[in-house]
């Protein structure tokens, strides 16, 4: 350092070395996603105190804003490998351990050990699934996802719950229900079976009229009873899946999602 301040570094040959940016996290993106982990988090925090509607609606808001991240980073061009990691760690607590946990607290309880064993296979399912997504993500066909995605899962378990709950019974009504639906959202997870991802659809595309309308009627709908239409409508996206890969078979066609040939050991039981 001289009277004037600091120099810049110089190289071997005293030539001025260029700084290199500091990385910084993108804050839009991450706000997002610190958003849903709250969302997860909130649900946990209300299952605790017995308000259970209350914790159903923490993880469907904790849905809607895990759908809206990635698309946040997409349109500002701010994806970074560190948001990709913090939305699976944030995906893990809001759809797979608050919802064993809600549903273990509100309902599975009363069963034992098959109530706490069916909460883990749908914890344990849902972190394999998260897993898998990461290190497939460059080979599954965009247009689907290889299994049940983990927000759909949850919100089959808080849908339920919402309910069952608004209806005034309570969870010990419906311990065994609950136990096969956890099982099932659990289980669909690490499937095979290709499930819509809707990462097609074009929000920046012009649409007809009628679609507008379509969208107004659509959340009218909900209005009626939020619980019963949003757990109707995550029940016929829960078996769709099973739908698609039946038709697919009678018709003759692949129903693997898997897009791209590898020759990686790993991966060749992938490709059926």
């Amino acid at each position: 350092m001289d009277e004037n301040g600091p120099q810049e570094p110089l190289d071997a040959d005293d030539a001025p070395v260029a700084r290199k940016p500091r990385k910084g996290i993108y804050v839009l993106p991450n706000l997002f996603t610190l958003a849903a982990l709250f969302g997860g988090f909130y649900a946990v925090v209300m299952a605790m105190n017995a308000r259970f509607d209350m914790a159903a609606v923490g993880i469907f808001c904790a849905m809607v804003l895990d759908s809206l991240d990635g698309r946040v980073a997409r349109m500002t061009n701010t994806q970074s490998a560190f948001g990709e990691q913090m939305d699976s760690l944030a995906d893990m607590v809001s759809f797979g351990a608050a919802p064993a946990l809600i549903a273990y607290e509100w309902s599975l309880k009363g069963l034992g050990r098959w109530g706490w064993m069916a909460a883990f296979v749908y914890c344990a399912c849902a972190a394999l699934r998260l897993a898998r997504f990461n290190v497939n993500t460059g080979v599954v066909d965009k247009r689907y996802f290889q299994g049940l995605p983990s927000p759909a899962a949850a919100a089959l378990m808080a849908g339920f719950i919402w309910i069952v709950t608004e209806t005034g019974f309570g969870g010990g009504d419906v311990a065994w229900p609950m136990f096969a639906l956890a099982l099932f959202a659990g289980l669909t997870m690490v499937t095979n079976l290709p499930f819509y991802s809707f990462k097609d659809v074009q929000m920046k595309r012009s649409v007809p009229f009628v679609v507008i309308v379509a969208i107004a009627v659509g959340i009218a709908v909900i209005n009626i009873h939020p619980p019963t239409v949003l757990f109707g409508l995550f029940i016929c996206y829960g078996l769709s899946g099973y739908v698609i890969y039946v038709w697919r078979r009678a018709k003759g066609l692949r129903t693997s999602v898997i897009s791209t040939s590898t020759d990686e050991p790993e991966e060749r039981g992938l490709h059926k």
